[in-house]
Formats: structure tokens, C-alpha cells, sequence
């Protein structure tokens, strides 16, 4: 009986999982891939307009103009499918939103796409049990433009809708009597508004520097506020660092943790996004969802108590692609039977005794799901599990020279470009 899987989102993440499904005919039905805009790309499809449409749906796209990759693209791409290689390593957005629309067309996705196409609700249903075996099955209600509601039945889901688009604004006593701009990153699209202004960037992350950059080169005054000590990284002049946001007073002064106060015109929140998934009862699911965690997750991707809902991407500081690429096949193997997944309580066990060494090492809470170094281990784990070819050690390799060359030369890294030689060697390009 071959197996019919939704598929919520057609961004990376969600063409990676279909261009799989695909691939294995003897085992499922051509996925249906449910995309709320009217294109694939997720987030790397870029969207001039903020805030949000006519129709009163929201922009989710988080892109900003000028953005150019923190990746090369010989880490960025999913393993079966480089990029063009007369492109340069780092690349602006709308080259990887090409090459997002090459991969669907290469692998015949779009016929398979529902677009403009709002998944409403994703629930479990007919639980039967074969032998020690408990079957789920689920229906996924879905909206389309003209408001025509349907209902379908699945085997499995994946959820692959990102986690770039909810903005997460920390809660800033007395910030109602700022009296300038307040902004996420996620609404900013370029510099030159900015012209003239005193900006206070919030958060000294990836996005936070980035825009803190482009704001200075536009003629801004820029303070970049964060908790952490003082980045001894070199920044353009014109940034100046100060420690985080305490509370605004009445009159608009905005106080810092280190007790002293500024004034700004414009607070540019740069402080990540909420995991949001509307469509999904988490207490039904024995979830918990937070704005920066979502757990129990057996293998950062599924339920303990639900192995046939998998949420693909949702681990932060990682490459991308790769990642995807690794957890869809693990996930597909679950699904065909050639992975044999743990009891539901020896996963949740798993899991929690995962996060407690994690915080045990002084890991915060809302960081558990950032994997740093531990990403190779883990895709390792997937691919011996699941019998795929493990991603190459030159990935790894690459990944962490450009970190290095990240914390040497924030401004100018994008200018070097790289060329894979071998499984285990890369060379830079002159």
C-alpha cells in the first residue's frame, strides 16, 4: 500500500522533501505540497512590500534587498544538485531563490505544488495499532485564495513551513513611550531610509551585523546593542557597541543594563523569530511550543508520540541544505520501515536527557535547538542510520573556514570564493 504525505510549505525545506518523495515511487504517492504564497522559495523569495497585503495576509518573507549569503555556495547546496559554478561563493539572494527554482524544475516539483494555499489544521486521526505498531493517520484542512476549504487524509506530514517569519520582540518595559521608529529586522528591506538617523540595533547576531553595516555605509549612526561582552571583531567605523536595552523611561530616554541612557531615532529589533505553527494543537501532539523551542523532538524532528509528523529545519545555526537533505531521507526511511524508531518513552527519554547535558554545559534554554558543531555528528547519525551517503568532510571543512574568516574580517569575507577538489579538500580562488 504505497503512502500519501502532505507536505506544509514549499521553501528549501519543503521542495527537498517532495524531490525525495518522488524519488521513490514503489513506496509513496506523488506528495501534495501545500505553499501559502503564490511561489516557491520561502524565504529567499524576496518581497518588496512590508507588514501586509491587500487581502489582509501577512508578508512572511524575511529578505532584505541587499542580503548576500553568510554561506559559500559549495556548503550552502543540497548534495545532489551544485549550484551553477561561475557564480561567485557568496551570493546575492536572488541567485539562491534561482537556484530553489531550478531544483523544483529539475526534480519536477511544481506540478505537485498547491499554491496559495493556507493549511488551516493538521490533525491526528484513526489511531490502529498492528501488533506493538500504533498507526496515525491525519487530516490536513487547507483554504485556497477564492476561500474554498477541503479536507484530505494522510500518512504522514511533513512541516516545512520555516521559522524566519513570526518576529520575536523581546518584552522591553516602558517601551510605549519610545518616540521614534519602531522596526524588526524582519520589515526592513534597505538602508537609505535610514540616512542621517541614530539607530539602535537590537542583537549582534548575523542579521544584526549585517544591517548594521549597511545602515553605516548609508550615512546612519548606529549603536549596536547586545548582552554579550564587547565583539572584538573588526566593524566599519560609525558602529559603536553598548550593552543591552533595560527599559525606556517616560520621556523616550532609552535605558541601558550598564545604567547609562541614549536617545535614538529608530529601535531595529534584530532579535530572531517565534516558532509558530497555527495550523497545529501542540498539547494534542504532547508539544511544547515556545518562541525559540519546540520539544520533545526525537532527532530535532519528531513527536515521540506522533513518529509520522516530522518537522524538517527547525534546528538554528547549521547549513541549511545539507541539513534538510540529511533529515528528509532519515525521515522517509522511518516512514518505509527501514529505520525502526525506539518506543515512544525511550525517545522522550532520549530527548530529555539530551537537554540536560546541553544545560548541564551552560547551554540557555532558549538556545537549545542551535547546533554549532554538534550539526556533523548529528547528520552523521541520520545517514548511518538510515543508510545514505553521509555529507562529504570538505563541507565541514569549508563551513568552518568561512566562520573563521567571519570573526577575521566581518565586512570583506563575502569577497573570497572557494572551489571543492575532493571529498576532503577545497582551494581559494584568486
Amino acid at each position: 500500500m504505497l503512502q500519501r504525505v502532505a507536505v506544509v510549505g514549499a521553501g528549501a525545506a519543503g521542495l527537498c522533501a517532495a524531490r525525495h518523495i518522488l524519488s521513490r515511487p514503489d513506496t509513496f504517492t506523488p506528495p501534495v505540497v501545500f505553499e501559502l504564497s503564490g511561489n516557491v522559495g520561502g524565504t529567499w523569495c524576496y518581497e518588496e512590500q512590508v507588514g501586509t497585503y491587500p487581502d489582509g495576509r501577512p508578508v512572511l518573507s524575511s529578505m532584505y534587498r541587499d542580503l548576500r549569503t553568510n554561506l559559500p555556495k559549495e556548503v550552502m547546496m543540497f548534495p545532489d544538485f551544485p549550484f551553477d559554478p561561475q557564480l561567485s561563493s557568496f551570493l546575492p539572494h536572488q541567485e539562491v531563490q534561482r537556484y530553489l527554482e531550478s531544483y523544483c524544475q529539475r526534480f519536477q516539483v511544481r506540478p505537485h505544488i498547491q499554491f496559495n494555499t493556507a493549511v488551516e489544521s493538521v490533525t491526528p486521526v484513526s489511531t490502529t495499532t498492528d501488533g506493538e505498531d500504533r498507526k496515525v493517520t491525519w487530516e490536513v484542512t487547507s483554504s485556497d485564495s477564492s476561500g474554498h476549504r477541503k479536507t484530505e487524509t494522510f500518512d504522514a506530514v511533513f512541516v516545512c513551513s520555516g521559522h524566519y517569519s513570526d518576529p520575536h520582540v523581546p518584552d522591553i518595559p516602558g517601551i510605549q513611550n519610545f518616540k521614534g521608529q519602531l522596526l524588526h529586522s524582519h520589515s526592513y528591506r534597505s538602508a537609505e531610509p535610514f540616512s542621517g538617523l541614530t539607530v539602535l540595533v537590537l542583537g549582534a547576531k548575523a542579521s544584526g551585523l549585517d544591517i548594521s553595516m549597511e545602515l553605516v555605509k548609508a550615512g546612519a549612526k548606529v549603536t549596536l546593542s547586545h548582552r554579550y561582552p564587547p565583539l572584538t571583531v573588526p566593524l566599519p567605523l560609525g558602529i559603536q557597541q553598548s550593552s543591552s536595552v533595560e527599559a525606556v523611561e517616560d520621556d523616550g530616554t532609552i535605558r541601558l543594563q550598564d545604567g547609562s541612557a541614549c536617545r535614538a531615532d529608530v529601535l531595529m529589533f534584530c532579535t530572531g523569530y517565534n516558532f509558530s505553527y497555527p495550523f497545529l494543537d501542540p498539547a494534542q501532539l504532547g508539544l511544547e511550543v515556545q518562541d525559540h523551542l519546540v520539544s520533545p523532538l526525537y532527532r530535532y524532528m519528531l513527536p515521540p508520540a506522533f513518529p509520522s509528523l516530522f518537522f524538517i529545519g527547525i534546528c538554528k545555526i547549521i547549513c541549511p541544505f545539507p541539513n534538510f537533505n540529511c533529515q528528509v531521507q532519515f525521515a522517509l526511511a522511518v516512514l518505509d520501515g527501514s529505520v525502526r524508531l525506539p518506543p515512544q518513552e525511550q525517545m522522550e527519554e532520549e530527548v530529555w536527557r539530551e537537554q540536560r547535558l546541553k544545560l548541564e554545559r551552560g547551554v540557555q534554554r532558549h538556545h537549545l535547538l542551535k547546533m554549532d558543531q554538534d550539526q556533523w555528528d548529528y547528520c552523521d547519525a541520520l545517514a548511518g542510520s538510515a543508510g545514505f551517503p553521509p555529507l562529504l568532510p570538505v563541507v565541514r571543512s569549508l563551513y568552518e573556514e568561512v566562520w573563521r574568516q567571519r570573526q577575521l574580517h566581518p565586512e570583506n569575507y563575502r569577497k573570497l570564493n572557494y572551489r571543492l577538489v575532493s571529498a576532503t579538500c577545497w582551494e581559494l580562488l584568486t
